[in-house]
This record gives C-alpha cells, structure tokens and sequence, in this order.
C-alpha cells in the first residue's frame, strides 16, 4: 500500500531544502535582505507540497515505464519552480484588494508580516524566479524540454490559468455564478496548476506523448476534485486545521460547488472526480501508484 504522507514528507524535504539553498545564494548574490526574507516566508512556510509531489511522481512513473535517464536532471528544481508559483498566488490572493486575508498556513500573510508593498514585490520576484530556475541552461539536456516546461508553467500561471481564474473569482462578489461558470473558474484558479504540476513532471522526465496525455487527463479532474475538497473543508473545518479563515467565501455570496449542489452531492462528485482520475492512469499499472494515491489523499485530507 502506497504511503501518501511519506511520499509527501519525502517529495517536501526535498524542494525545501533546494529552495532553501537558492535563497541563501539570492542573498549572497545581494538581493534585498527585506524581500529575501518575504521571498522565503511565504515558499517555505509549511504546506503540503502536494504540487511538488505531482511533479516527482509524475517523473518517478514515466521513468518506470521507460527505464530511461530523465531529460532534466535536476527535477526537484522543475518540482521548485512549480512551488514558487503556487507561493506567488498565495501572497496575492491574501492582499487586501483580493481576498483580504490575514492569515495562511496559521501564520501572518506576507503582507502583515512584513507590509503590503513588500508583499506585492515578494510575490512578483517568486513568480519571475520560478522561470529563471526554469530556463537555467544546466537543466536539461534538451532545450526544447526547457521551452515545454516554461510553456506549461506560464500558460497555467497568466490569463488562461490562475490569474483568469482569480479575476473570475473576484467577479464572482458581483454576479450569482451557475454550476458551469463555477467550475469553469476553478478549473482555471486551482486546476491549471494541478494540471501543470503532473504534466511536467513527465516532460521533465522523457514520459511518452500517450502518458502525458493521460496524465493531464488524470491531473484535469483531480484539480477540480481538490478544489471541491477545499470548498468542503471551507464547511466542515475549523480555522485551526485550516490554518487560515473558514466561511469566507459564503461571507462574501460566492458560488461554490458545495454552496450550488450540497454537501452531499459535491462530495458524491469528488468522489467521482478521483475515481475518473485513477481510470486514466490505470493502464499502467503500479507505476501510476503513487499519483492513484495522492488523488485520493486530496479529498481525505483534513487541511
């Protein structure tokens, strides 16, 4: 049986420490000592590092399947550079002109941390680093990989992915959202990433055209089981699992999957969700166990 908290605790240690160093040789290199400090607050607060695991797993599978060496060496960096993403949009979705948030993580958001403006600055650097680690030339031995990656990583971050998604989201204040447009802003806020995160992990590997179509099969609807996962949690947990606010979403009249069906329902559809996810993967046997695993950790998680 596949243990998910060890994969994580494993998957995490080991980004952290990556991104560990390369704060220390931004701050050697004389970056601001204040916006190190806010860089680092907010991508190595804790977290579950479930994006990073995608990319690992993702690697970990293709190379069983193919018994090759991978195409970038250096996967806990494509695994980092996903991370700093997902950190860039946590101190700004936390901004007062967003979501207004003062905690993350059962911590200070960045922006009371430190200030807002710092904050903003913080977040900008995280997301311009995460395409600097990209684009290193020691990478990968194929560039055309680096410009997949890259492509990948952007699409899921700009209009089309996170920053469409939380634009959607802030509309959502305005404007009674149906069951369509609800997904269709957290396919882009939550799901892109997820997408994003496994796919590359087989590009960064060497995966088959077949593997890394299904694997972005897999990955689509797991993104929008996490995210029903999220809204449940939102429900059903207290500010203490959670780390940050709950409720807020009902606070302020956005639509949600739980809010649009029910708990009962939108949790019959995550189920649902993961059950189509694995069948994706199920073709290729015990390679694909790990990713099986963390899908279904998305929606048992208690955090």
């Amino acid at each position: 049986m596949t243990d998910v908290k060890a994969i994580l605790s494993q998957d995490a240690a080991r980004v952290d420490r990556w991104l560990s160093a390369h704060f220390d040789q931004r701050a050697a290199a004389g970056t601001a000592p204040r916006l190190v400090d806010a860089m680092r607050y907010s991508a190595l607060n804790g977290g579950k590092r479930m994006r990073a695991s995608l990319v690992l797993s993702a690697a970990r599978m293709a190379e069983q399947l193919s018994g090759q060496p991978a195409n970038c060496t250096d996967l806990p960096a494509v695994a980092a550079a996903v991370e700093l993403i997902h950190a860039y949009s946590l101190v700004h979705d936390d901004l007062p002109a967003m979501d207004d948030a003062e905690l993350r993580r059962g911590v200070a958001a960045n922006h009371i941390a430190f200030d807002e403006a710092t904050a903003i600055l913080a977040g900008d650097a995280l997301q311009t680093e995460a395409f600097y680690i990209l684009s290193a030339p020691s990478l990968c031995a194929d560039p055309s990989v680096q410009v997949k990656l890259v492509r990948l990583l952007s699409f899921a971050s700009g209009d089309q992915g996170m920053a469409g998604g939380q634009m959607l989201d802030l509309l959502a204040e305005e404007t009674c959202l149906d069951l369509a447009q609800t997904r269709q802003m957290q396919d882009l806020k939550t799901g892109a990433l997820i997408k994003a995160a496994a796919v590359m992990g087989v590009v960064a590997q060497g995966g088959t055209d077949e593997l890394e179509q299904a694997t972005s099969a897999y990955a689509q609807a797991l993104g929008f089981a996490f995210q029903i996962a999220d809204d449940l949690l939102d429900y059903d947990a207290s500010p203490e699992a959670l780390g940050k606010p709950v409720g807020r979403d009902a606070e302020q009249g956005k639509a949600s999957l739980v809010s649009l069906l029910g708990l009962a329902e939108a949790r019959q559809m995550a189920e649902h969700l993961i059950e189509q996810a694995a069948g994706q993967l199920k073709p290729y046997g015990g390679a694909a166990d790990e990713l099986i695993a963390l899908a279904r950790f998305a929606i048992d998680r208690n955090h």
